[in-house]
């Protein structure tokens, strides 16, 4: 097949591209900085040429910039993309999304809630890929905030997977016909932020101090409760997040477990 992915040089986007093209597929990478198909989800300039003969599109578009922003980028670009897709006769849109994001009352996740809608509601056959957080950026966040040797953890539960495992989920989907539905794809277990702090400082032997942040309200609750966790995914990783981070701290020093 012939497909687009959106985003395709971002966290998940270039795991989906290197899956896909492993399976033999022909992909093209679409983004502001593509050299072959440079995108603006926002006007929709360059989508009409980049989506010509594709038969499928996957979006793992992002925006965090600001609440604003990521609602013109995955909103609005949504309904770009659509009307480019519709007129190119791509026939499955696959939208890249959050487990429990109609859950959670944060601005991000709202955001990604309306995107849905506007897929579900869109002129293109659909499938949603709702995922849970990834390994990578809860490591990134634990790395960052390590540097001043303080861990500031909210108690959340979280179902965290390794990005290569929601890539080959997501390329499974892409290969197949629209579902008209949503799937959900996780981690193989679900952890309290806390315990995942630990297991940071443990794995990675960096001191920090773990300091509990309090988020009052609907917010908190809904973490707390595993609001962004799934009971029954569709497709479930297998890496853990301790032995994913072993396997990450061993690349960096060489030699070591």
């Amino acid at each position: 097949m012939r497909i687009a992915v959106v985003g395709g040089t971002g966290t998940l986007g270039h795991r989906v591209t290197e899956e896909l093209r492993s399976r033999g597929h022909e992909v093209r990478v679409l983004s502001r900085r593509s050299p072959d198909h440079p995108v603006d989800l926002t006007t929709g300039a360059g989508l009409t040429a980049a989506l010509a003969g594709c038969e499928a599109v996957v979006d793992a578009s992002n925006s965090r910039s600001s609440t604003k922003d990521a609602e013109r980028t995955l909103v609005d670009g949504t309904r770009n993309l659509l009307a480019a897709e519709r007129a190119a006769g791509v026939g499955h849109h696959v939208c890249v999304s959050i487990v429990g994001c109609d859950r959670v009352p944060l601005g991000y996740y709202k955001v990604k809630t309306a995107q849905e809608r506007a897929v579900t509601e869109g002129p293109v056959p659909w499938t949603v890929v709702r995922i849970t957080q990834f390994h990578e950026l809860l490591g990134e966040a634990f790395t960052a905030l390590g540097r001043f040797r303080l861990l500031p953890v909210p108690r959340a539960r979280l179902q965290t997977i390794a990005c290569a495992d929601a890539a080959r989920a997501v390329a499974d989907t892409a290969g197949q016909p629209p579902r008209m539905g949503r799937i959900e794809v996780a981690g193989p277990e679900t952890v309290d932020t806390r315990d995942l702090a630990r297991t940071w400082r443990s794995v990675t032997g960096r001191r920090a101090l773990q300091l509990p942040v309090p988020l009052p309200g609907a917010i908190g609750r809904a973490l707390r409760a595993g609001g962004l966790t799934t009971a029954g995914p569709d497709a479930r990783g297998t890496l853990p997040f301790a032995d994913w981070l072993a396997q990450q701290t061993a690349r960096v020093r060489p030699g070591t477990a």
